[in-house]
C-alpha cells in the first residue's frame, strides 16, 4: 500500500466487500481496479472484449472504444496497443471472467456498460474525483517508479515523442514489458477480486 506523499492531491478509497462477480458492485470494482492498473481511458475499457485478453490475462489489446453506447476505434491510431498489467491484477481479471464472453463490463443483455453509470457508481462510494483521475494516477506511478519513456507511451497510448519511439519495437517484446509491469506493480492494494483499498491520485494533467 502506498504512503500518502505531499505531492498526492487526493486519497481515493473504496472498501466496500464485492459479494459476487455477477453482482453491479463487482462489474464496477473491476473495472476501477482495471483503470487505476492500467491507465485506459473509461472508453477503451468499456470496449473491451474477452477476446482481447492474452490466455493468461497479463496482456490486454486495445482495438475498440465505447461512446454512448456504441463501438468506435479508439481516441487516436496510438490508442490501439497493448497493455501488460502485472500477474496481481491479471489473478483477479481471470477470476472475473470464467464463464464471461463478449464485453467485459456488460449489462444483463450483454450489451457495454456506459459511462454515466460508471460515475453514477464513482460519485455513490461518496468520493467525488472523475474517470480520469485514474489515469493520471496510473501515469504519475509509472513516471514515479522510472519506466523507460517509450514503454511509457505504449500503454499509456500516447504519440510518439521522438523518432526512437517510431523505431521502437517494444510492442513486440512481451517478456521484456511483462518484466516492467511486474517489477512496477500496481501502486495499490487489491483484493481476493476487485475492491480497491488505497490509492493515492495525483492532478496531473494527462490526455
Amino acid at each position: 500500500m502506498p504512503s500518502q506523499h505531499t505531492n498526492h492531491k487526493m486519497v481515493f478509497t473504496m472498501e466496500t466487500e464485492t459479494k459476487q462477480k455477477g453482482s453491479v458492485k463487482g462489474r464496477v470494482h473491476m473495472l476501477f481496479a482495471l483503470l487505476a492498473g492500467t491507465g485506459l481511458r473509461i472508453g477503451e475499457a468499456l470496449g473491451l472484449k474477452t477476446s482481447d485478453l492474452s490466455p493468461d490475462c497479463r496482456v490486454l489489446h486495445i482495438q475498440r472504444s465505447i461512446w454512448r453506447g456504441q463501438e468506435q476505434l479508439p481516441k487516436t491510431p496510438n490508442a490501439i496497443r497493448v497493455v501488460d498489467i502485472p500477474e496481481a491484477l491479471a489473478q483477479v481479471l481471470r477470476s472475473y471472467i470464467t464463464d464471461k464472453t463478449g464485453y467485459l463490463f456488460a449489462t444483463a443483455k450483454g450489451n457495454p456498460l456506459q459511462t454515466r453509470n460508471v460515475v453514477r457508481a464513482l460519485h455513490g462510494t461518496g468520493k467525488k474525483v472523475g474517470l480520469h483521475a485514474f489515469r493520471r494516477f496510473r501515469l504519475t506511478w509509472l513516471r514515479k517508479n522510472g519506466v523507460p519513456k517509450d514503454l511509457e507511451r505504449l500503454w499509456m497510448g500516447h504519440a510518439a515523442e521522438e523518432i526512437g519511439d517510431i523505431y521502437s519495437k517494444l510492442k513486440d517484446d512481451e517478456v521484456y514489458r511483462g518484466d516492467w509491469a511486474e517489477r512496477i506493480g500496481l501502486g495499490f492494494s487489491i483484493g481476493t477480486f476487485g475492491p480497491l483499498n488505497v490509492v493515492s491520485i495525483s492532478k496531473a494533467k494527462v490526455a
